[in-house]
C-alpha cells in the first residue's frame, strides 16, 4: 500500500529534534508521497533542504498562507512566486482566506488570493486552498475564476455536504484530515455521500493529529490511521483508500 499525504508541514520547527527519524516512520507505515505546502518566504530554504534530502518523496508548492498576509503581502508575493518556478512548485498552496484570528486584512487576502489563483491557471497547476470561517468569502473568489484551469484541493474540509459538493464543482478535491476522526468534526455525518474520486488524504502535521493522538503533535505516520477511518465509513478496504486516494492525487498534482 502506498499513501499520499497531501498537505504536511515537515519542515516545520515542531520537527527540528527529530524530523529524519519522522519521515521514517512515516514511509515504514507506508507514506511514501508527501506535498509541502508553504507559509511565507521564510521557510522556503527548509522546504527545499527537504526536498533534497528526499528528492523521490517531497514535493513542493508556493504560496502565501492568509495568516501572514500583511502590509508587504506583495513584496512577499514577489520572492514566493519566483520560487513556484525556480522549486519547480507542482501546486500553488496554501492560499485563501482566514478570519479566524483576525479580519485586519481581509482585503489584501482577497487580493493575494486572486494573485495566486492568476499563477495556477498561467502555470496550469492546481491550487491548495486554506479556509477558516470563510466559506463565503472563498467560494466568491472561486466563483470569479471559475473554468477548466481552475482546479485543486480544498485543504483540511471541515464544511457541510452542501458546500462539499460546491467546493467540487468548481474543481476542488476535499482534503481530509484528522478532523474526520473526530467526535464531533462532522465530516463522519455525509462522507460516505461524496465519490471516493473526489478525496485525497492529509494529516497538517504538526497540526490536527487524529484520534488517539488529537492534542499532540501530529506526523505524516499518522495518515493511515485517517485512511483507516475512511475505509470504516465508506465500507471499503485500507487498500482501495490508499490506492484511490493515491491516484487522486496523482490527477491533482500530476505527479
Amino acid at each position: 500500500m502506498v499513501f499520499t499525504d497531501t498537505h504536511t508541514h515537515l519542515y516545520s520547527e515542531s520537527f527540528a529534534e527529530d524530523r529524519d527519524e519522522v519521515i521514517q516512520e512515516a514511509l515504514n507505515k507506508g507514506v511514501k508521497r508527501f506535498f509541502l505546502p508553504a507559509i511565507d518566504s521564510t521557510y522556503l530554504s527548509k522546504m527545499q533542504e527537504l526536498k533534497n534530502a528526499f528528492p523521490l518523496n517531497m514535493f513542493l508548492m508556493s504560496g502565501l498562507h492568509p495568516t501572514h498576509v500583511k502590509e508587504n503581502f506583495r513584496e512577499e508575493l514577489a520572492i514566493l512566486e519566483s520560487f513556484l518556478d525556480e522549486a519547480q512548485g507542482v501546486a500553488v498552496g496554501e492560499i485563501g482566506i482566514d478570519l479566524y484570528w483576525d479580519k485586519t486584512f481581509l482585503k489584501q487576502q482577497q487580493e493575494a488570493f486572486h494573485l495566486q489563483i492568476e499563477w495556477a491557471k498561467k502555470r496550469q497547476l492546481p491550487i491548495v486552498i486554506h479556509c477558516r470561517d470563510a466559506f463565503d468569502a472563498v467560494f466568491e473568489v472561486l466563483e470569479s475564476h471559475k473554468g477548466p484551469l481552475l482546479r485543486g484541493i480544498f485543504h483540511c474540509f471541515t464544511g457541510d455536504l452542501s458546500q462539499a459538493n460546491r467546493a467540487i464543482s468548481l474543481g476542488m478535491k476535499l482534503g481530509i484530515g484528522g478532523v474526520l476522526t473526530f467526535k464531533n468534526g462532522g465530516l463522519d455525518r455525509f462522507i460516505d455521500q461524496i465519490d471516493l474520486s473526489h478525496l485525497v488524504l492529509e494529516t497538517d502535521a504538526p497540526y490536527l493529529a487524529p484520534v488517539p493522538y488529537r492534542g499532540k503533535r501530529n506526523t505524516s505516520a499518522y495518515l493511515p490511521l485517517v485512511a483507516e477511518r475512511l475505509a470504516l465509513l465508506t465500507g471499503k478496504s485500507l487498500e482501495d483508500i490508499a490506492a484511490i486516494t493515491t491516484e487522486n492525487s496523482k490527477a491533482v498534482f500530476g505527479v
